[in-house]
């Protein structure tokens, strides 16, 4: 299993696959299509299967429609993110720290971009196999940034994990924007119950590995019960 790396603006988007069978892993913000079909290029013009979104937000869907008419390739997202999504919407909930002062600016720019809405094409459900799109992939659900945030776990050992974990600076779990904060412990934890071998943040460039996760999110988890 390849995984490729590919920053969309705001955020980080993944491709993976082998052969010429690929599933990109958030879509970005908006405008970066040819990004990605340029990337699918360098992988030997595979085709893209499957655009598997972490959650309803622009920086995570905002190119999704228009690979979806370029890449004739389906849309998923758990179905309590669905409604944004198909809406154009970007819901952050109650915002903590920095969090308040960008928001503000955030209302601005999210009027001012007019995302496209785009409904899925499929609404996943905790559990869900991606094994008829050709992956040992399954949809884990990790509420609490959004109320469909959803990790993809590949091949057991590969979790996307969207905006639940960030390495922007150093590594930390969410701490900005939250639908529902009492659910981000939680989330975290059956993560780390799945031990997976790396995880592939939302925001950054460089994934965590099993170890340094399961410190992180074990400091984040104390620090909570203190």
């Amino acid at each position: 299993m390849k995984v490729q790396s590919i920053k969309l603006g705001l955020a980080q988007a993944y491709l993976l696959g082998s052969s010429n069978n690929w599933i990109l892993v958030d879509a970005g913000s908006r405008g970066f299509e040819n990004r990605v079909l340029k990337s699918l290029q360098f992988l030997d013009q595979g085709a893209l299967r499957l655009i598997f979104i972490t959650h309803a937000h622009l920086d995570h869907y905002g190119s999704a429609a228009a690979l979806r008419r370029l890449a004739d390739a389906p849309i998923a997202i758990h179905h309590l993110d669905a409604s944004a999504m198909s809406k154009g919407e970007t819901p952050l909930g109650s915002p903590r720290g920095r969090g308040r002062l960008v928001k503000l600016f955030l209302s601005v720019f999210f009027k001012l971009l007019s995302l496209e809405p785009t409904p899925p094409d499929h609404q996943v459900e905790d559990g869900d196999s991606l094994e008829s799109f050709g992956f040992d992939a399954r949809v884990i659900h990790i509420p609490g940034h959004t109320p469909g945030s959803a990790c993809l776990l590949v091949e057991g050992r590969l979790a996307f994990v969207g905006d639940l974990v960030s390495t922007n600076r150093q590594p930390h779990v969410q701490r900005y924007y939250a639908h529902d904060w009492s659910l981000i412990p939680s989330s975290l934890a059956r993560i780390m119950a799945l031990q997976p071998e790396w995880i592939y943040p939302g925001h950054g460039q460089q994934p965590l590995d099993g170890l340094t996760f399961q410190k992180l999110a074990s400091n984040y988890l104390r620090s909570i019960d203190e």
